[in-house]
């Protein structure tokens, strides 16, 4: 028995309202290409007044296109600063995105080895020739026999195949719990 929740809204419901969205979607990007199209006249307009040659000398209108030159010049000389920046642009992009994708993909951890420093080591790697407090940690460490813990492990059965089937099944279990629980009483 599985009961089958109703979707909050339905097929045809999702179906309109996606329709509705895509419509504003597209009055939305009109709206923006009318917007940069009114922006391109005003800035031309600004830039490039219209020009007015009626009635102009042959010296005058020399003159004239020696400014239409110059301004040619110019406006040429913006557009070649602006491509060079947007090449220089689109390379360190292209070169960032190559390093991401070589970073993410074939990055290899080193074997890190492991290296053996003292406290004091540390302490004046850190402090530099400041430190002049000894920290001698193995001073504070007990010292271990090795004889003692050789004695303290009796050898119960010299054939180890004995004492693995001594050992198996619940007897064995038994047994070591019987003989951990012995000497702590």
């Amino acid at each position: 028995m599985s009961i089958q929740r109703k979707p909050k809204i339905s097929a045809s419901r999702k179906l309109m309202l996606k329709s509705l969205m895509v419509a504003k979607a597209k009055e939305e990007l009109e709206q923006e290409i009318l917007v940069k199209e009114e922006e391109k006249h005003r800035y031309l307009a600004e830039r490039a007044p219209p020009l007015n040659m009626s009635g102009l000398s042959l010296g005058q209108l020399q003159d004239l296109c020696r400014e239409l030159h110059a301004k040619i010049d110019v406006v040429d000389e913006e557009r070649y600063d602006i491509e060079a920046k947007v090449m220089l642009n689109t390379r360190e992009i292209k070169d960032l995105n190559i390093k991401v994708l070589d970073l993410r993909g074939k990055f290899k951890r080193p074997n890190l080895r492991r290296v053996r420093v003292s406290a004091d080591a540390i302490l004046r790697s850190l402090l530099g020739s400041k430190h002049k407090v000894s920290m001698d940690l193995r001073a504070n460490l007990k010292s271990v026999k090795k004889e003692d813990t050789e004695k303290k492990r009796p050898v119960e059965d010299s054939d180890w195949r004995k004492n693995v089937e001594a050992m198996s099944g619940m007897e064995g279990r038994k047994k070591m719990f019987d003989a951990a629980k012995g000497p702590a009483q």
